[in-house]
């Protein structure tokens, strides 16, 4: 005869499941106690990325604040003057830094290789004869790393140590991190920020572009500031050529355009 089942008897573990006992002991969870250790790890981590996304808004809100809002003549004069392409407006105020004697002779670098003297001194007409003299023009340069190498090698040329830089005013500040670290401090450099027309640095939170292209020049001019706090010379930087997506050009072809090309020869 089948002895009745006594609850008293089972288990600590044992529950009813239906009409019988499940006398099967359980487990304790031993998740817990990990859980918990892992608590003041991931609040330190998400502390570190608040602390750092906070740090990076405000070093872009510093970044914006600091930009040029309107032109302004350079503080004297320099030997040469440097235009990095990138606005036809750019170009209009080098050539006229030029003609109003702020500099002896003009580089314009980065030029497109199917831009040529004629195209830039029809866009400038009133401004040919200066072309025609005192212009050089640069077809080598692939990005700004690229502008401040060829800027160093037209002046070692023409034995110039002080240089106007014209260039839009949202980026000026990289431009002149990798000007100065390619001249390695050696030279005067003497800022010509552009303002575009359209384009109001104060007033970018109202214009999704704005935001976007200063969000851009500012990760690039905080990736410029670290680079260059680590190599020696941009020519011979491997993360210099990555960013540039090959290595700078040391061939003397077309280097620039004719004038300069005649001194060479």
């Amino acid at each position: 005869m089948a002895r009745a089942f006594d609850p008293r008897q089972a288990g600590p573990g044992a529950e009813l499941t239906g009409w019988a006992w499940d006398a099967r002991p359980r487990a304790m969870p031993a998740a817990a106690p990990a859980a918990r250790a892992a608590g003041p790890v991931a609040l330190t981590i998400l502390g570190l990325a608040g602390l750092g996304a906070v740090a990076l808004l405000a070093g872009f809100l510093a970044f914006v604040a600091a930009l040029d809002r309107s032109e302004r003549v350079p503080q004297g004069r320099a030997d040469g003057i440097v235009a990095l392409t990138g606005g036809a407006q750019r170009i209009g105020d080098a050539i006229d830094l030029l003609a109003g004697g702020y500099g002896r002779r003009l580089l314009i670098t980065g030029v497109n290789e199917r831009t040529s003297r004629d195209e830039i001194a029809r866009l400038n007409p009133t401004q040919r004869h200066w072309i025609d003299c005192c212009v050089d023009l640069d077809y080598r340069a692939r990005n700004t790393i690229g502008n401040a190498i060829e800027t160093r090698r037209w002046m070692r040329h023409n034995r110039f140590s002080t240089v106007a830089v014209v260039t839009s005013n949202y980026h000026m500040p990289r431009t002149l991190i990798e000007l100065d670290h390619a001249l390695q401090g050696a030279d005067r450099i003497v800022p010509h920020p552009v303002i575009a027309e359209g384009f109001d640095a104060a007033d970018w939170w109202h214009s999704p572009s704005a935001t976007k292209l200063l969000a851009s020049e500012y990760l690039k001019f905080l990736v410029a500031w670290v680079r260059t706090r680590f190599e020696t010379d941009p020519e011979s930087s491997r993360v210099a050529i990555l960013i540039g997506r090959g290595k700078p050009v040391k061939a003397p072809v077309r280097m620039v355009a004719e004038p300069l090309l005649r001194d060479l020869q």
